[in-house]
């Protein structure tokens, strides 16, 4: 991958997307989000910052794992909320189009 600016980009690792769009953590109590995210460390799918909850980012500071790609159609930015940045990785496989 390109060097994007963001110094974490080496936490990426080669995951798959979830196979049902919905945040984990918000069906185990039973919250609703607005917006999907996929960790780009572990698989994780969380729901976004606009979200009640804000379960990927609470997922981040559980796990130190920086990277986050979009998981809604026609989104494929990524965020790393060590460096507080986003940025597109070209050729990237994209997780929001399952």
């Amino acid at each position: 991958m390109p060097d994007q600016g963001c110094a974490h980009i080496n936490a990426v690792a080669s995951v798959k997307h979830a196979k049902r769009r919905e945040c984990e953590d918000c069906v185990k109590i039973g919250g609703q989000w607005v917006h999907l995210r996929t960790c780009q460390q572990c698989g994780a799918t969380r729901c976004c910052d606009n979200s009640p909850n804000r379960h990927a980012t609470a997922h981040f500071h559980g796990t130190q794992h920086p990277i986050i790609q979009s998981y809604e159609p026609g989104e494929d930015w990524w965020w790393c909320y060590v460096d507080e940045l986003a940025f597109v990785v070209d050729g990237a496989p994209s997780f929001a189009h399952p």
